[in-house]
């Protein structure tokens, strides 16, 4: 991977769309001077691999040492619990030879500066932020390390390859130390060298360790502050009346008893995302905020609009299946006809609420002339350019800061920023009313539940058909559900020949079968969008649950079954599939009486996970006891990380198949309202988690999403074992299997 730097004539030049690299360095120098470094590093604007970049350039990260030794690093991402905080410091540290106890992770504003190289946009998703800033950031901390030595060696009088560096120090070949902090002003003088040396991965001293987070002792104390904890001075907080069926318009408003309550300020008409227009109540709290909008009285215009019905979609949905679609991936189905043993199945998915422990929130504080945010941002070059375009103002003059977020699972990332559009909306309502100051937009948990942009609904037909010796000759396959990203800025580069690639990703690989795969893209009324390993969420589940009871209609053991598929081609798949047996015990180890193995595996986000489960039925009622997980996403950074990464997806994956987990809809309108009845996995459900990780030296992949695909067809499968049914539905209705 080549790197570039710039000069500092460049540097005055102000990043679209964000704040300026002087900016920064001036912000830098401010919080006590020192070394500060900025990068360019290979990008294209598209989703892909790193290694895939084309040669279009960035900047995208800084590094600040300061003269107290402290080194911040610019983390480029939302934290949300994932860890980056603390990971991407760990490869600056460990290419500058820095002392850990000195590090400092910092989350960076919005600015083009800060781009991911693989994705060409600020943004944190696809379980990209390690894979695609592996390089990145350690050439940083080498550039950095380079220019510490030169400045030591200039003051020395002596050449820099006689100095060595160790835990923040420079040390000179007669004795001489300097503290990183020290050098670091004469340093930022020094010429970025054009090249520099990687550590040999024998010589790391954090990559690859279990390194404790940087934030934790923060978030166990209650003193980390969350996007929905900032606060300003004289800020008031917003709530909004969000219409019942999705893009409805106000008939009638009586906001007379809202207005009486004591702490309402305003009561304002807003657009809202979709066309829709709502009611934002603004009070000096959020409780009066929201006792003003329970008493107000509105009537919806939702006439020319499709009113969704869940039962009624899923008939549709299933009579879609059956008819042509569009061509995704082409084999010969002849063989299907007179096949010696046939499967036909036939999968139903619901809709899913990301559900984060942090509803959505955004501080804003609008003016004539500029614009500040502050929020748990995913996706912040899409949400700086919409802050921009709504208030009406420059790029240059928005300023969007990236808070701490508690949770988001894609919800964050929102191509349309709706709820970011809809906070900039109240504020320009508030200063139309003749108001100024920053408000606070909250969104409540049923606001959160009811509010759109979920998991689509899925309907997956299949037809498989095997010879006398369990040999899959022939497999007719087709998936019905909304298109993610149509009508998005991301659709000329996710959508080819009219099929959305989130929806396919995941069918067919790593098997070598016969698939001919057809698509339907349905349009209803419904906002949808990415939810933790998108596609693979249901792709997975059909995957997996097929080929297991392919290989009982075999008579072969599931796993033997899958190797067989795979043959030499996927040695990455085979490993994790291979350790996860090993360690598990299964096929060796007898489990106690009422229990049974089940087994899945999946690649997502070029890592791939392997589980084996045990699980039981009690009175009627599915229950996973142990998940032996192993996992292959190549070098493991911070394997804590990652341990936490699976565990987090285990417990989210069991929730998807718990009663209750699911959005239904009922004449437009969504029935569940909080988490008294919309399912969530909670401590008491989580089985015993045994992570395992392959030992690898190739660069890192991703780890944020691949733990959540194959945990339900494990659990399922297993739960065939103990039942002889075959469950077809998430949630898991095991009494109309």
């Amino acid at each position: 991977m080549r790197t570039e730097w710039i000069n500092q004539d460049a540097l005055a030049r102000p990043a679209q769309g964000g704040l300026s690299r002087r900016s920064f360095i001036k912000a830098g120098a401010l919080a006590g001077g020192g070394l500060v470094l900025g990068f360019f590093v290979p990008g294209a604007n598209k989703f892909a691999r790193a290694a895939d970049a084309k040669p279009t350039y960035a900047p995208n990260a800084f590094l600040r040492i300061a003269p107290d030794n402290t080194v911040t690093v610019a983390v480029n991402r939302l934290e949300f619990g994932q860890g980056v905080q603390t990971s991407l410091p760990m490869l600056i540290a460990e290419e500058l030879d820095a002392d850990w106890s000195q590090m400092r992770g910092e989350l960076a504003p919005a600015a083009d500066v800060f781009k991911d190289p693989a994705f060409g946009m600020q943004m944190t998703g696809g379980s990209g932020s390690i894979a695609h800033s592996f390089m990145q950031y350690r050439e940083i901390g080498a550039k950095a390390r380079a220019m510490l030595i030169a400045a030591a060696a200039e003051q020395w009088k002596v050449k820099p390859e006689q100095c060595k560096t160790s835990k923040g120090m420079v040390m000179g070949p007669a004795g001489q130390k300097a503290s990183y902090g020290s050098l670091a002003d004469s340093a930022m003088k020094q010429p970025m060298p054009a090249t520099v040396v990687l550590k040999d991965a024998k010589n790391f001293r954090f990559i690859g360790k279990p390194t404790k987070r940087l934030d934790a002792l923060a978030k166990s104390n209650g003193k980390q502050q969350f996007g929905i904890d900032f606060s300003l001075p004289d800020m008031l907080v917003a709530v909004v009346l969000h219409p019942p069926v999705f893009g409805s318009k106000i008939v009638r408003l009586d906001a007379s008893r809202a207005k009486a309550i004591k702490g309402v300020v305003e009561v304002l008409e807003v657009p809202l995302d979709r066309g829709a227009r709502g009611v934002a109540v603004i009070a000096n709290g959020y409780w009066a905020a929201k006792q003003g909008r329970d008493a107000i009285v509105a009537e919806w215009d939702s006439g020319a609009l499709e009113k969704v019905s869940s039962v009624q979609q899923m008939a549709d949905f299933k009579a879609m299946a059956m008819t042509p679609g569009l061509s995704a991936k082409k084999a010969d189905v002849s063989r299907l006809a007179d096949a010696p043993k046939k499967i036909s199945a036939v999968y139903e998915f619901p809709y899913l609420a990301h559900a984060p422990m942090e509803p959505l929130n955004c501080v804003i504080e609008l003016k004539a002339d500029s614009c500040t945010v502050w929020a748990g941002s995913q996706f912040q070059t899409f949400d700086h350019g919409a802050i921009a375009a709504t208030a009406g103002l420059k790029p240059d003059s928005v300023t969007l800061n990236t808070m701490t977020a508690g949770g988001g699972f894609g919800r964050r990332a929102v191509p349309t920023s709706d709820y970011i559009v809809e906070a900039v909306n109240v504020a320009k309502a508030y200063r139309a009313a003749g108001k100024s100051g920053p408000l606070k937009v909250i969104w409540s948990r049923e606001d959160d539940i009811k509010g759109g942009y979920y998991r689509p609904s899925h309907v997956h037909r299949a037809e498989l058909g095997l010879d006398a010796k369990g040999n899959i000759i022939a497999w007719d396959h087709a998936i019905v559900g909304q298109s993610i990203v149509t009508g998005t800025p991301l659709e000329s580069f996710m959508v080819k020949g009219g099929i959305d690639s989130t929806l396919t990703e995941g069918m067919g690989e790593p098997y070598d079968v016969p698939l001919n795969l057809s698509v339907h893209h349905p349009k209803v009324n419904v906002p949808v969008l990415w939810w933790r390993s998108v596609g693979s969420t249901h792709t997975a589940f059909v995957m997996e649950t097929l080929i297991d009871e392919a290989a009982h209609v075999a008579n072969i053991d599931p796993v033997v079954y899958r190797k067989k598929l795979m043959g030499d081609k996927h040695q990455r798949h085979l490993a994790a599939l291979d350790l996860a047996v090993a360690k598990s015990g299964y096929g060796k180890k007898a489990l106690p009486k009422g229990r049974a193995w089940g087994v899945a595996l999946h690649e997502s986000f070029n890592s791939v996970v392997a589980y084996v489960v045990q699980a039981s039925v009690e009175k009627g009622v599915p229950r996973l006891h142990k998940v032996t997980a192993g996992v292959h996403c190549n070098l493991a950074v911070n394997p804590l990380t990652i341990e936490a990464q699976v565990q987090g997806a285990v417990l989210m994956a069991l929730g998807t198949t718990l009663p209750g987990a699911a959005i239904t809809l009922k004449d437009g309108v969504v029935e569940q309202q909080n988490f008294s009845d919309y399912t969530v996995a909670r401590m008491t459900d989580m089985p015993e988690v045994d992570v395992h990780i392959v030992a690898s030296g190739e660069a890192p992949t991703g780890m944020g999403e691949p733990g959540l695909p194959p945990l339900a067809p494990a659990f399922a499968n297993a739960i065939f074992k103990l039942t002889g049914k075959r469950l077809r539905k998430l949630p898991f209705d095991l009494a109309n299997a």
